[in-house]
């Protein structure tokens, strides 16, 4: 039986003077008071909302303790300050863990798009607070279906400098620091040094040379005595990828575990066309635009003598129309301006729901590796099993 909620008020009144429970409304009741029901539910909802967003008030601004209302962290210290079934058996439950998420832990993630948007929320709601987001790319309108951080009114603003702007203002006492691009950023020469501050690395790329350029940057900072591993300089990094309803998360230690250069061929191959296809027996829509990319871009130079460029609509138009052409010559259709972005850029198609997955799986990951970090001093050498 269905039950509702049905308030009387009065005119010189906007709270309801009685309310009362009864079954479902009978059908001659006039719409007004069946309204009321609906009234009364939104102002139940505004009042809960009312009432978190006392609790969430940040006293002074961020870092301040007024952000750590009662019970924020309840559902982290269920796992952090307690064993379970499926944690390892060198995990230790203890009370100090939360506050190295909340005070020390500082965490580097690389890339803000589908992947990275998940990740920044996932780490800022779960108590880590020092995030640093690196992102060199601006936002398209193409991102906004799947990368929520960002708005209409983002569209080509910097991702880092839009995700750290956003996850700051939602999430209380969270810091993350944007590094956009910025020839300052672009020109330093002691990244190394940079690197070295965090505890954890977590990647969010879609390109295999960022993600060997940061393997072998790891690798670097690795010291050893006496032919010797030192553990204390590990930084551990947490990888991931997705490629429409596939997705991967793993842990790398460098040093320890077999590293991105190890396992290149778990990588899927690149799409490549075969020349004489392109040339001469194009079947595809994907051949026609790679022809206006590969042979007509060099030879015609619309532009002048600079390269293609895929973030620029006007080369992107151009390679249309060429394309355009071309298939129309060979009776091929389906050449669109969005096929035609996709394969000048190498777009690799993207779900939100797999980006959710994979991000979470990362997150889980990355707080075991925390929690190491503050139980025992030699870091990660038990982290190659993992809850998830």
């Amino acid at each position: 039986m269905k039950f509702f909620t049905m308030a009387w008020f009065s005119p010189a009144h906007t709270e309801p003077m009685k309310t009362r429970a009864t079954t479902a409304p009978p059908r001659n009741m006039p719409n007004g008071f069946r309204n009321l029901n609906i009234v009364t539910g939104k102002e139940k909802k505004r009042r809960r909302i009312e009432d978190v967003t006392e609790k969430m008030a940040v006293v002074g601004g961020h870092g301040d303790a007024g952000c750590d209302w009662d019970g924020r962290w309840n559902h982290v210290r269920k796992f952090l300050e307690r064993p379970g079934p499926f944690t390892h058996p060198d995990f230790e439950p203890s009370t100090e863990s939360l506050q190295f998420l909340l005070e020390t832990c500082k965490i580097l993630v690389i890339g803000a798009g589908g992947l990275g948007c998940e990740l920044l929320k996932n780490l800022g709601l779960s108590g880590f607070r020092l995030i640093h987001v690196v992102d060199m790319d601006t936002i398209d309108l193409s991102n906004l279906n799947r990368q929520f951080l960002f708005r209409p009114k983002d569209v080509g603003r910097s991702k880092a400098e839009v995700a750290a702007d956003f996850i700051n203002s939602r999430i209380p006492g969270c810091r993350v620091v944007p590094y956009p691009f910025h020839p300052r950023f672009s020109q330093l020469k002691n990244t190394s040094d940079i690197v070295y501050e965090f505890h954890i690395i977590v990647c969010g790329l879609d390109s295999i040379l960022a993600r060997r350029w940061m393997n072998g940057m790891l690798i670097s900072l690795l010291s050893y005595e006496d032919g010797v591993l030192d553990p204390s300089s590990i930084i551990p990094l947490i990888d991931g990828g997705t490629e429409g309803f596939k997705g991967n998360a793993r842990v790398i230690l460098p040093g320890m575990t077999a590293c991105i250069d190890c396992t290149l061929e778990l990588y899927p191959p690149q799409i490549n066309f075969p020349m004489c296809t392109i040339a001469s027996m194009p079947r595809l829509p994907e051949h026609c635009i790679e022809y206006a990319r590969i042979l007509q871009w060099p030879k015609e130079k619309p532009f002048g003598d600079i390269s293609l460029d895929g973030d620029n609509p006007e080369h992107i138009a151009w390679v249309f129309e060429r394309a355009q052409e071309r298939a129309a010559e060979f009776n091929i259709t389906g050449v669109t301006y969005r096929l035609t972005q996709g394969v000048v850029k190498r777009i690799i198609p993207a779900v939100a729901s797999t980006n959710a997955v994979i991000a979470e799986l990362g997150l889980s990951d990355g707080q075991e590796l925390a929690v190491a970090d503050v139980t025992t001093p030699q870091t990660v050498l038990f982290k190659l099993n993992f809850t998830t």
